[in-house]
């Protein structure tokens, strides 16, 4: 879904856009070269917020149609309405919510979620008209946040068999090494997500693990962009670079 980096968008599903950043285009310094979308990994504010314009320009929206979250790993869905502003549970939030998965029903308003080597999942009803996207890391995906999200959506009138969902960017397992009790741990809780990397440790496949958790919710056409981002140099990779910037993956409804 990027062809470039910017990329240009594509359609997810009938009446519904979606986006995945690449790392050049941008005007972020080293080490952020140069698309940084993220605000809070010690870029300069004001390219991130530039960043953030070329790609609202790139999606046709303007920067405040661009809705995001503060996220922190866990299974928080936040609804945005109209208006950009946002709601988790009753609470009204002025800005970005603490949350991990993002949804709405409002046309021309583009969720983003935020990523360098996480699984970003973005999903459609086209009929219902109903969007959302979630930020799929290691501790997210094995607590459940995008069964969170199918459930919250399918809340509001959508059905997860109409859902068609786009798996974005990320580490691959054969590059996600990582201690063989945290393996087990996470493969208790969702078992596809265990593996061998290629160097034969142990290693976590989180996009598969959210490709079964999308399966058991009920939604049948996902798409997968093969990209490792530890693998390809035109993507962020926290597991390769530590201080670096974040890719977008982005979805929404064309008015």
């Amino acid at each position: 879904m990027s062809g470039g980096d910017l990329g240009q968008p594509v359609e997810l599903a009938p009446g519904v856009l979606a986006l995945f950043t690449g790392r050049g285009g941008g005007v972020s310094a080293s080490p952020f070269d140069s698309l940084n979308l993220g605000g809070g990994v010690g870029d300069d504010p004001a390219a991130v917020a530039a960043n953030r314009r070329l790609v609202a320009r790139a999606c046709g929206l303007s920067a405040d149609r661009l809705a995001w979250m503060r996220q922190v790993h866990g299974t928080t869905v936040c609804r945005a309405a109209s208006g950009n502003s946002t709601t988790s549970g009753e609470t009204a939030h002025p800005g970005p919510p603490e949350a991990d998965a993002i949804f709405t029903d409002a046309a021309g308003l583009a969720l983003g979620v935020l990523t360098a080597d996480c699984v970003p999942v973005l999903l459609a009803d086209p009929q219902a008209r109903i969007i959302g996207a979630a930020h799929a890391g290691r501790e997210g995906m094995a607590a459940g946040v995008v069964t969170e999200l199918v459930t919250a959506m399918s809340a509001a009138g959508a059905d997860p068999a109409r859902m068609q969902a786009a798996i974005g960017p990320h580490i691959c397992g054969g590059c996600y090494e990582v201690p063989a009790e945290m393996r087990d741990r996470v493969s208790a809780q969702v078992p596809e997500s265990g593996c061998v990397t290629r160097d034969g440790t142990p290693g976590i496949d989180v996009a598969a693990g959210v490709n079964a958790q999308l399966a058991r919710a009920g939604v049948r056409t996902v798409t997968r962009d093969p990209r490792c981002t530890a693998e390809t140099p035109g993507l962020y990779s926290y597991r390769r670079d530590g201080r670096t910037g974040r890719l977008a993956g982005l979805v929404w409804l064309a008015p």
